[in-house]
């Protein structure tokens, strides 16, 4: 009895392991590849090489399964940041927007860092899409948008890190939204004289 027992449950196994391969098991591989490509970004990104980072964190969101939200957030986060350095600074910013939106509506108090990194990544973007709208000329009814919401989002940063007891991001949030005021104050003249800032 226990041999026929031990040898139905032998016989078994095999079938175990081919139900995991093409069930759960395809997940499991789907985020190896996953894992491979994202680390791939991160290192094209540690190299400076800018666009392989997006095109690496491109194809790890292509590549991931379902029911993996805050890894798909943290990918598209890296992805907007990559492409913000790659002179992508449009679609960029647009993607951290949504990002931004979907992290609010998604539970924000489950990965409040992941927020506030989005939220401060997004800030940077308006600003140095303010930088640039004015120096194309273009009109403040244009551009001041964008600079109000940066600096927004500066001083919201700047307070969510006094109340956590943040001193390093409190400062570099308030420097940030000291700057944005500048930049908002500045005469066109003395803006184009300035370098262009960097990230």
């Amino acid at each position: 009895m226990l041999r026929n027992l031990l040898l139905v449950t032998f016989m078994a196994m095999p079938v175990g392991g081919l139900a995991y391969h093409y069930g759960p098991g395809q997940d499991q591989m789907l985020l190896d590849d996953v894992a491979v490509m994202a680390a791939r970004g991160d290192q094209s990104a540690r190299d400076e090489n800018w666009g392989d980072a997006v095109e690496s964190y491109d194809a790890a969101l292509k590549d991931l399964p379902a029911g993996h939200l805050p890894v798909q957030q943290r990918l598209k986060l890296a992805r907007a940041k990559a492409a913000m350095l790659d002179s992508k600074l449009p679609a960029a910013t647009n993607d951290l927007a949504n990002l931004v939106e979907e992290l609010q509506n998604t539970g924000a108090d489950q990965h409040p860092e992941l927020l506030r990194e989005s939220r401060e990544a997004l800030a940077n973007a308006q600003f140095y899409m303010t930088w640039l709208l004015r120096l194309e000329g273009k009109q403040r009814e244009e551009w001041e948008p964008q600079i109000e919401a940066s600096r927004q989002t500066f001083r919201l940063l700047a307070e969510d890190a006094i109340e956590r007891g943040d001193a390093k991001q409190q400062q570099r949030s308030s420097e940030d939204l000291e700057a944005a005021v500048k930049l908002a104050r500045l005469d066109i003249e003395d803006l184009q004289g300035l370098p262009l800032p960097s990230e």
